[in-house]
């Protein structure tokens, strides 16, 4: 075995930022899971008090997901534009 071949912790950047993807997209397909579902009860709640409360609070977690998840990115990208540093960028040396 050449030592070429051996595993350098400076691939965990890669792999860090496929899995931080992933995440992203995951949490974009539920956030788009939760607005359908959200969307469908509120339509078939037939104006029960109960069905609608549901669904309101089904709609209120999603979007407060999606709020949550933008402000998070927006925060990262406003450090990054004052102080300089790449935060947004995973590299384990610099």
């Amino acid at each position: 075995m050449n030592t070429s071949d051996a595993a350098k912790l400076s691939a965990l950047e890669g792999v860090f930022g496929r899995v931080v993807g992933a995440v992203l997209a995951l949490g974009g397909i539920v956030l788009f899971i939760m607005l359908i579902s959200g969307g469908f009860k509120y339509i078939t709640s037939g104006g029960h008090p109960k069905g609608v409360e549901e669904a309101k609070k089904t709609l209120t977690y999603a979007i407060g997901g999606m709020v949550l998840l933008a402000l998070s990115f927006l925060l990262l990208r406003f450090i990054e534009q004052f102080t300089g540093a790449e935060v947004t960028k995973f590299k384990i040396f610099q």
